[in-house]
């Protein structure tokens, strides 16, 4: 009598996990692919006839989406270098303003009204360009502004510019940070570059970061700690010891995946897993928001852009800068006392004032670490 017993479905959700070490992760994404295809043929020989037929036409509608899908992304690779080229000029004019090699004509026309005496005073006193452009773009992006700690403000006032490009051999990214001569570091240009096993559905590889030629006794990654020898000691000198600490700069020191031949442990595994898909949210982030929308960071519009489309900027800076110089201001405007906050992070404090007949609100994100204050008031109603 044969054997009747139902085949049971294969389960395909840790397909991955199955396979062998020592594959590269590429060979591990097109295995995984095959496998998953001899897996529809086995649930294809499970149906009746007719509805294996059926399917097999879905199939076939299938297929040609899939190669109207390929097109797309390849037509879309090429639009976006096109524009990428159409950006490039707007970047370079950009970075000429933050930087102070060019001035704009409104106040270039300024300067050429005053007298040589003032003109002297204004070369001592003024700062060329904007200072602090990219720290204050990247600060204020909720996702960088978790990853700058105020140690590393100094050396980011530094930066002059970052751009972005594809690379395709490998797939991915690179991006580079281009710094001002500094106290902190030798390097000019810190890079950062992502390899992606497929670039339309990002699968990350690996990363690759610049190592820190840090001068002596500047490295931002590390604090030095000195601890008291004990009472009787013969040691009379303090014990140094040096500890990694949170920096902005670990961003070019990202997690390494192990060797091929290396295994490890499921725990080890996922905690890699989760270091990756955060440092390529990093890279991304100032990819896709930061380098082409830098000056809606700098002002805060990108903040209320994203978070609250219905409400208009009306502060954006320092704390102790709005209390000593817009506090009254705003409260002879509002009838609003804005400066009781709680908490670490950015809270969210809710405050509303009758202006006629209309009821607006006030949003306030208030980051303690840092004492940076963004006001939004609420667009009429």
């Amino acid at each position: 009598m044969g054997d009747n017993k139902q085949q049971e479905p294969l389960n395909l959700s840790d397909l991955g996990g199955a396979l062998p070490s020592g594959l590269t992760a590429e060979d591990r994404a097109g295995l995984v692919s095959a496998l998953k295809s001899l897996a529809g043929q086995h649930a294809l020989e499970m149906l009746t006839p007719r509805v294996r037929k059926r399917v097999e036409f879905l199939r076939e509608i299938q297929c040609q989406h899939d190669e109207l899908e390929a097109k797309f992304f390849e037509e879309r690779a090429a639009l976006e270098a096109k524009y990428q080229k159409l950006y490039e000029p707007l970047y370079t004019k950009r970075y000429d303003i933050v930087n102070g090699v060019v001035e704009v004509e409104s106040v270039a026309k300024e300067n050429a009204d005053v007298t040589a005496s003032e003109d002297k005073d204004m070369e001592a006193t003024e700062e060329k360009g904007v200072p602090g452009f990219w720290l204050t773009a990247m600060k204020t992006n909720e996702v960088l502004s978790e990853e700058i700690q105020e140690r590393d403000e100094e050396a980011l006032k530094f930066l002059k510019d970052i751009k972005w490009s594809r690379i395709d051999n490998p797939k991915g990214f690179k991006l580079e940070f281009f710094f001002d001569t500094n106290p902190y570091f030798k390097n000019s240009i810190l890079t950062k570059v992502y390899h992606m096993i497929d670039d339309d559905e990002p699968i990350l590889e690996k990363a690759i970061g610049t190592e820190i030629e840090w001068l002596p006794g500047k490295c931002l990654t590390q604090k030095v700690l000195k601890k008291k020898p004990k009472k009787g000691s013969k040691n009379a000198k303090p014990i140094t010891k040096t500890e990694n600490c949170e920096s902005f700069f670990n961003f070019f020191n990202p997690p390494q995946v192990p060797e091929d031949d290396e295994e490890i442990d499921e725990a080890t595994a996922e905690e890699l897993q989760n270091q990756m898909e955060q440092d390529y949210d990093i890279g991304s982030t100032i990819r896709d928001k930061i380098i082409p929308h830098a000056v809606s960071w700098f002002t805060g519009e990108a903040v209320q852009d994203e978070d609250f489309p219905d409400y208009t900027v009306v502060f954006h800076g320092k704390l102790s800068e709005f209390v000593s110089r817009d506090a009254s201001a705003f409260h002879k405007a509002f009838g609003l006392h804005p400066y009781f906050f709680s908490g670490n992070g950015w809270p969210m404090v809710d405050l509303a004032y009758e202006e006629g007949a209309s009821r607006r609100t006030t949003k306030m994100k208030y980051d303690c670490n840092v004492a940076t204050l963004i006001i939004f008031i609420s667009k009429r109603t």
